[in-house]
């Protein structure tokens, strides 16, 4: 299913250019899959009556539904804004939304929280498409103002309200920007309500969309819905080179997905021991190089000698208590893991099927098997009668 700017003109694709292929199932993050939707209610039991609802960019919030109208994750709703209304598309309703208010908002005062008024009606969703369409000129404009008056800002993103009262702009900026002749300029050319909302850059790129290395769809577009510090320390742990162009996303950050296997390898590295420890053997120090996790592998080197020695943390460890009772073994070879080559299976081709010309083959032996009977009939002397 893909989004209105998913459609095709004259066969040319518009928005993503995925024609509603994309994984994230139509420009926005993925679904939610409600897991609750077919588990009843104890008896006396209301239904939940908040309600999520997404808007452009995936950007969402809670809403009361007060007229306790029939909602689906799908519907096309009219929601309250300071001024006017907006229009969104409800993206998690029941049992399910009262988890995820109590995941993202705790402090949530359901009495407090602004009502969904109705479904849209055409009138209002032709007005929010109408709406979609000026965003793209807005964005242009304000960016060629922003360079006129000089301000060291990148304005990534416009979303006009559904009412087409309001105007927000998101931007960029290392520091501090005093925009206040911006936003005269904006509302002297557009005769809307301008407001004006730094992002992060990882918030950027999550609007933004794109491919990562991996080349599948940035993970931020896609799914990912918090943002959490990622440290070079992670990197450290998973055994990678610290290079900042390999480490950074499309954000210019440290990939998000550096923490996705980071409790793996921290549970696996403890019973690891220590890698400052040198071991002492009677032909010198060997020290510590580097670690293969998944293999269980530590590699010393000898000071003064070339080549790598594999051993296995029980090794290291049983090495570093006979130091430690003052005994020096003779070197390291008597510890060192033996490394298991790998069989490598091979392709052979025992039955003789990856021959085109196999049949054909065939053929001609069986032809000329016959035409040297025929000749043999032929030349033959006739017995007398």
């Amino acid at each position: 299913m893909g989004c209105s700017s998913c459609g095709t003109d004259g066969g040319t694709p518009r928005g993503c250019k995925n024609n509603g292929t994309c994984s994230s199932g139509g420009c926005n993050k993925l679904e939610v899959y409600d897991w609750l939707a077919n588990v009843a209610l104890p008896s006396g039991q209301k239904p939940y009556d908040i309600v999520e609802v997404r808007f452009k960019n995936s950007r969402k919030s809670f809403y009361r539904n007060a007229s306790n109208l029939p909602l689906s994750v799908g519907d096309v709703v009219v929601v309250e804004t300071a001024p006017g209304y907006d229009i969104g598309v409800v993206s998690v309703v029941g049992e399910l939304a009262r988890i995820q208010v109590k995941k993202k908002s705790p402090g949530l005062k359901p009495m407090e929280t602004r009502k969904i008024q109705h479904i849209a009606k055409q009138n209002e969703i032709d007005n929010w498409i109408k709406g979609r369409s000026l965003e793209k000129e807005a964005m242009y404009a304000s960016r060629t103002m922003a360079i006129e008056l000089g301000l060291a800002m990148k304005i990534s993103d416009v979303e006009y309200q559904a009412d087409l009262t309001k105007v927000t702009f998101y931007y960029t900026a290392e520091g501090r920007i005093d925009f206040r002749q911006l936003i005269k300029d904006l509302a002297d050319k557009f005769k809307v309500r301008i407001e004006m909302r730094q992002i992060g850059s990882r918030q950027e790129s999550s609007r933004l969309g794109g491919i990562g290395s991996c080349g599948r769809e940035l993970c931020c577009t896609t799914w990912l819905t918090d943002f959490r510090s990622v440290s070079t320390s992670a990197a450290r742990y998973q055994q990678l080179s610290l290079n900042p162009q390999k480490l950074a996303g499309q954000c210019g950050k440290l990939k998000c997905c550096l923490n996705y296997e980071l409790d793996m390898y921290l549970d696996a590295i403890k019973s690891f021991p220590k890698t400052d420890a040198r071991l002492k053997t009677e032909k010198g120090d060997a020290t510590h190089i580097k670690t293969d996790v998944f293999k269980r592998l530590m590699w010393y080197a000898l000071q003064g000698e070339n080549g790598l020695i594999a051993l296995s943390p029980e090794q290291v460890k049983k090495i570093v208590d006979l130091n430690r009772e003052g005994t020096i073994p003779k070197d390291l070879k008597a510890f060192t893991y033996v490394v298991e080559k790998e069989i490598e299976i091979g392709y052979e081709n025992v039955v003789g099927q990856d021959s085109i010309s196999r049949f054909a083959n065939t053929n001609k032996n069986k032809n000329k098997n016959r035409n040297k009977n025929r000749n043999k009939n032929k030349t033959a002397p006739q017995q007398p009668s």
